[in-house]
Formats: structure tokens, C-alpha cells, sequence
């Protein structure tokens, strides 16, 4: 599970939640979050799943097999998802 902790702690911080905030969303106890960002434990399959859905990112992205990121757009209307994708083209042209 290459960088599985890593992850783990920059989604949650990225998305402003703090350890317990997540552990609440996913249902674990505070200590297991902490245990998952240290590396000294890994979660169970059902967290695992969980922990994908709340990042809306893939499990084989949380261990590290898939480079792919995802951004949730249910809540944009399809004139704002275009405008994302836009910039997205944008931005890779860039490198």
C-alpha cells in the first residue's frame, strides 16, 4: 500500500477535515484515521470503499495502483462542467 497514509492526510487536509470530522464520516474511531496516516495500520475493505467515496477518488488511487484523480461535478449543471473541462485542456497543454 504505496503512500496509502500519505494520501490519506493530504485529501483530508486538502478538504479542510480534521481527524475526527473523517473518522466520524467514515465511521472509525479518531485513532484509526491516526493510524492510517502514520502507516502503523491499514483500514479494512469497507473503510477502504468508504474512504473513496468520501474522497470521490478510486480505491486503487488511495493504494497507489492509479494515478487518476476525480472531481466530484453531480452538483454542477452541464454549462459548468464545460467550463472545467476548458480549463483542464488548458492547463495540460501548458506541460
Amino acid at each position: 500500500m504505496v503512500n496509502f497514509c500519505e494520501k490519506v492526510k493530504n485529501l483530508r487536509t486538502e478538504r479542510n477535515l480534521t481527524q475526527k470530522q473523517l473518522a466520524d464520516m467514515a465511521g472509525v474511531a479518531v485513532s484509526a484515521i491516526s493510524s492510517y496516516e502514520s502507516g502503523s495500520r491499514y483500514p479494512s475493505y469497507d473503510v477502504l470503499i468508504s474512504l473513496a467515496r468520501i474522497f470521490h477518488v478510486s480505491t486503487d488511487y488511495l493504494l497507489g495502483l492509479d494515478k487518476l484523480k476525480t472531481i466530484d461535478v453531480s452538483v454542477l449543471d452541464e454549462s459548468e462542467i464545460s467550463v472545467i473541462l476548458q480549463m483542464v485542456e488548458i492547463l495540460k497543454s501548458k506541460k
